[in-house]
């Protein structure tokens, strides 16, 4: 089964860490990346939600605005896609990044579309 693990953590945590600390939390993502191996599917770091653009529909129309789709205390900072028997892996294996993040963590859903 696909898990989808979205990685929130505090607007100033990165910018707030010292050197080592940083560092720490990249050899986090080496570990992760390593423990996960082959049922890593993707995965990216995004830029920072002041670089976001929200497309809503009002009234039938399009519109877009800056900045991310919620006013959170925390905001998205990447996401993980893997490939794991269940629930309980995807935890042991999230249980290896950096601390300071958030991490929701959803199945996916199998959509077969027509045609």
């Amino acid at each position: 089964m696909k898990y989808f693990v979205l990685i929130a953590h505090s607007p100033t945590g990165w910018s707030s860490m010292s050197a080592d600390e940083q560092a720490e939390s990249m050899n986090d993502h080496v570990r992760f990346h390593q423990a996960v191996g082959e049922h890593l599917l993707g995965g990216e770091a995004l830029a920072d939600s002041d670089a976001a653009t929200t497309l809503r529909h009002v009234g039938g129309q399009p519109v877009l605005t800056d900045g991310p789709f919620a006013e959170t205390a925390e905001m998205i900072g990447g996401f993980y896609l893997l490939d794991a028997p269940d629930l309980d892996t995807v935890v042991e294996w999230c249980r290896i990044l950096p601390h300071g993040y958030s991490l929701e963590i959803r199945p996916c859903v199998q959509i077969d579309l027509p045609g």
